[in-house]
């Protein structure tokens, strides 16, 4: 060391010259040779010796070394010989935390309350100041994580917990990534990861998909546990942006994943205003509907009950309120969406095309959170908090109060006489209890009411509610039992003359229990298996008289009880560092049981009231029809190189209950039919190969995924077929095959002040009546479009943030008219006038086309402020476009004239007040 660095040493000591200011050090001294190391190694030995913790930007200090030799020197004189004549500046606080900054020191002209220890705080609004301080610098905090352990070299295994700051709950689907090594781990539906790295230090990056990026240093010394908070309001590194949608997008093995969390639907443009899951997924490639206020949606070219929506492990199966204007989930109680369009989790089972997993919040542990929104036609208010030690909770409700919508939409048709009504409510309760036992309790319900004209109400309603415990056995081992009761049901009030006055009911319930197991098998094998038992308990339709002048005939139509139970074993190879394979088969028993009359038919002919020769009866409980088979699901992902990979993917489903509508979207009145033994269960096969890119640092990110799907003992109709009220339904059903194949484009932005993405979505889906039906055979046996057949989708979704608190949303939407069939002639048989009609689904409707935009103005980013609150402006439908939702021909005078059904046929603005407090 040079005379004139010994001579500063000592003059700062004694006295100041403006390089720093340094707080009682409760006089340690640091003596030691730091011969020629990098700064983040110095620091790192002196927090390992003192009780220091450093602060600092690790890229800004990479070039700066340390060659100095201490001995019973302070850190102050240490550091200000480190940094003589350089641009940064140190601070050191009462709490030995030193914080390097660049350009100025940092303002320690604060409240003296200020940097005041925890325990020096008495009052619940200096706890949250401490807690605000903590949130700051724990991103630059040094974590020393493990034990040395000297049977262990090079490599250490990181766990944790990644739970919401704003509301304690665990985050599913966050990405934790190394950087240097392009190590990366994804939070499971617990929050919990697992990440390998190289002993050592580490910056980990950690983000949730749609929020901010947050980010802990570590020394790595062996295998360790580490619990992160994510804050959704803190500010990101400007050097660094991560999504973990694209990092999990080339990395996990399963294709067809998507993940959307509630931030990303927030900037997506809705009807009225209102953030809404089902819309929010209709904006992912392979993801379609049939037209606007459509209940259903269809992935990859399957039917609307194809698909299998879970909320929080209850099913739900009407996902829609005020006839497919809203999705039946409050986005308030909503954390996260998984859709599954292949590469479906071996845990799952029971649909054909997808499943959609929506999970809900059980509220902040730690304070009490009052959400809600006032929009046009909607409000809805939520209240989420702890209850106790461990114990916390979320409570929402949502309803309508006005039906003008209704008179304003397509003139001159049978809505602007309407009224409709709707509420749902949702309770999630989670009580943890020690360290290795966790319950929850799921409650949810909603109910329709609504009418097209004064004579005819209809009604539908959900009421779902179960209980789950999870049970860690230890670090490895994890399993989770749920118990649960889901129900649907729906009726019709008919009033148009008091002499057939009725009043018309459909229900279903279904009881079932879950227990899924996960086991870290090694490092590289993680193994899932359970099991899951449900039972159907189905009342298809009754008709009663309604009021005393009715001479309606009452009529039931029998009961209907199933068993359906699977098991499944999956494992996650990790086969090296550039093969990933995700494995595993289920194998389902189902049981169609009595009581129970079944119809007996000759065989080899069509079955129809003359082929009935008679009929079986069945007690309670006895087994009428059996189906059993197993299920395969693999996929597995090659890395070409950091940033990109090709996956290969193939599974098979089978599905047990069917929806018999002749309508292409799901409609309050249709039917559900359990497999018997004349309806066979679905059963269906897909096969897809993706390919995944990501350009510029990931800030662009690419994807294309191809497909094709075989599927057999689909149900159509014969012409004129009767669904309600059907006692011999077999008699107008036909056996269908089916096939699916496409390709979906993915051009996603993910950096920048413009973000959004572009989809193209090229899908074909052809139905052929089955070679062995020997009732009518459609299309003369070829095969044709079916209803939900759609080739071309685009979907263009952009968001451009003016500032942090103004932003602007632009969603276009194109598709390919969905088929129809259409009268093409008249002629003369038996002295009347008949209409001949096309083949089946031989023309189209017109195209679809749809702009929307939305401005959303956030409040200020004040973390701490009474009330956070935001405004969304906009309108849906910005062109006025007169989008056809069907085509339809009645006769009048004699001449049959087609007429086009349109929904939204005029802009409609909305303006949504959201709150949060």
């Amino acid at each position: 060391m040079s005379i004139r660095a010994i001579i500063l040493l000592i003059l700062i000591g004694i006295g100041r010259l403006g390089f720093a200011q340094e707080i009682s050090q409760d006089g340690q001294r640091i003596t030691g040779l730091f011969p020629g190391i990098s700064f983040e190694r110095f620091a790192s030995q002196i927090e390992s010796k003192t009780e220091f913790r450093f602060y600092f930007d690790e890229k800004a200090l990479s070039e700066t070394q340390v060659n100095i030799s201490a001995k019973e020197n302070t850190l102050s004189q240490i550091l200000t010989g480190i940094f003589e004549g350089s641009e940064f500046r140190f601070f050191i606080d009462e709490r030995k935390r030193v914080f390097i900054t660049q350009g100025a020191p940092l303002d320690n002209s604060l409240n003296p309350d200020f940097f005041k220890t925890l325990e020096d705080q008495q009052t619940l609004d200096s706890l949250q100041r401490q807690k605000d301080i903590d949130r700051v610098y724990s991103r630059n905090k040094l974590y020393i994580l493990g034990e040395t352990n000297p049977s262990k070299t090079g490599t250490a295994t990181l766990r944790g917990n990644i739970t919401s700051l704003e509301n304690g709950t665990p985050v599913n689907g966050a990405i934790v990534f190394e950087k240097i090594n392009y190590t990366r781990a994804i939070s499971n539906d617990k929050g919990n990861y697992e990440i390998k790295l190289p002993t050592g230090r580490h910056v980990l990056f950690i983000q949730n998909l749609g929020g901010f990026v947050e980010q802990r240093q570590i020394n790595l010394v062996g295998d360790g546990i580490l619990d992160i908070s994510i804050e959704e309001n803190i500010i990101s590194l400007s050097e660094v942006t991560i999504s973990s949608e694209k990092m999990s997008n080339i990395g996990r093995p399963e294709m067809g994943v998507q993940k959307l969390n509630i931030a990303s639907m927030k900037k997506i443009p809705a009807v009225l205003g209102e953030v809404d899951v089902i819309r929010s997924i209709l904006t992912l490639p392979g993801v379609q509907t049939v037209g606007e206020a459509s209940v259903g949606f269809n992935v990859r070219g399957g039917a609307a009950d194809q698909n299998l929506i879970l909320y929080n492990h209850s099913t739900i199966y009407n996902p829609s309120h005020l006839f497919g204007l809203f999705s039946a989930f409050n986005p308030d109680l909503v954390e996260s969406v998984d859709l599954y369009k292949a590469g479906v989790p071996v845990k799952y089972g029971g649909r054909l095309s997808s499943v959609l997993n929506v999970n809900g919040k059980y509220g902040n542990p730690d304070k009490v959170t009052v959400r809600g929104g006032i929009g046009l036609l909607t409000g809805r208010l939520s209240v989420d908090g702890p209850l106790g030690p461990n114990t916390s909770f979320s409570l929402g409700a949502r309803s309508t109060y006005s039906d003008w919508l209704l008179k304003i939409l397509e003139e001159n048709t049978d809505f602007q006489n309407g009224a409709a009504n709707f509420y749902d409510f949702d309770l999630h309760f989670s009580q943890k209890i020690g360290q290795k036992n966790v319950l929850r309790f799921n409650g949810y319900g909603s109910r329709d009411r609504f009418r097209f004209d004064p004579d005819t109400t209809f009604q539908y309603q959900n009421q779902n509610f179960n209980l789950g415990w999870t049970h860690y056995f230890n670090e490895k081992l994890e399993m989770e039992v749920v118990l649960g009761r889901d129900s649907y049901e729906f009726g019709i009030e008919g009033r148009d003359n008091p002499s057939n006055a009725y009043n018309f009911g459909f229900e279903i319930k279904q009881n079932f229990a879950k227990a899924n197991f996960r086991y870290e098998l090694d490092e590289r094998h993680t193994l899932q298996f359970g099991i899951n038992a449900l039972q159907y308990q189905l009342s298809p339709g009754s008709i009663a008289p309604e009021g005393p002048e009715s001479i309606v005939v009452p009529k039931t139509v029998s009961q209907e009880q199933a068993f359906e139970t699977s098991i499944f074993l999956g494992d996650d190879f990790e086969v090296n560092d550039k093969i990933t394979v995700n494995y595993g088969a289920r194998y389902v028993f189902y049981s169609f049981v009595g009581p129970n009359t079944v119809n007996i038919y000759q065989e080899g002919v069509p079955r129809t009231p003359a082929s009935l020769i008679g009929e079986r009866t069945y007690g309670s409980g006895e087994t009428i029809q059996s189906y059993s088979g197993p299920e395969f699901r693999i996929s597995g992902r090659y890395a070409i190189n950091n940033i990109s990979s090709v996956k290969l993917g193939y599974n098979t489903n089978r599905q047990f209950i069917h929806l018999l509508t002749n309508n292409a979207a799901i409609a309050p009145t249709d039917i559900w039919k359990l497999s018997d033994p004349h309806i066979k269960p679905q059963w269906g096969d897909q096969i897809s190969l993706g390919y995944y890119r990501n350009f510029k640092v990931d800030k662009y990110e690419f994807s294309v995924e191809a497909y094709h799907r075989n599927m057999r003992n689909l149900i159509d109709f014969r012409s004129g077929a009767v669904l309600i009220l059907n006692e011999a339904l077999e008699q107008s059903v036909l056996n269908t095959d089916g096939r699916a194949y496409g390709a979906e484009f993915l051009l996603r932005k993910n950096q920048g002040k413009l973000s959004g993405w572009v989809s193209y979505t090229y899908s074909r889906s052809l139905l052929r009546t089955a070679a062995a039906e020997t009732a009518e055979k459609i299309n003369n046996g070829e095969w044709y479009p079916s209803n939900f057949d759609q080739p071309h989708n685009v979907v263009l979704v952009t968001n451009y943030a003016w500032s942090r608190r103004f932003s602007t949303s632009l969603l276009g939407n194109y598709s390919t008219g969905r088929p129809i069939t259409l009268p093409v002639a008249k002629f003369n048989y038996g002295g009347s006038e008949r209409v001949y009609f096309s083949e089946r689904n031989a023309y189209r409707i017109p195209d679809y086309f749809r702009l929307d935009f939305s401005m959303n103005i956030e409040g200020n980013h004040k973390v701490r402020k009474l009330a956070h609150s935001s405004w969304s402006i906009g309108v849906y439908n910005l062109l006025g476009r007169r989008n056809p939702y069907s085509v339809y021909f009645t006769p009048v005078n004699g001449v049959l004239k087609g007429y086009q059904l349109s929904i939204f046929a005029e802009p409609i603005p909305f303006i949504t007040y959201n709150f949060r407090f």
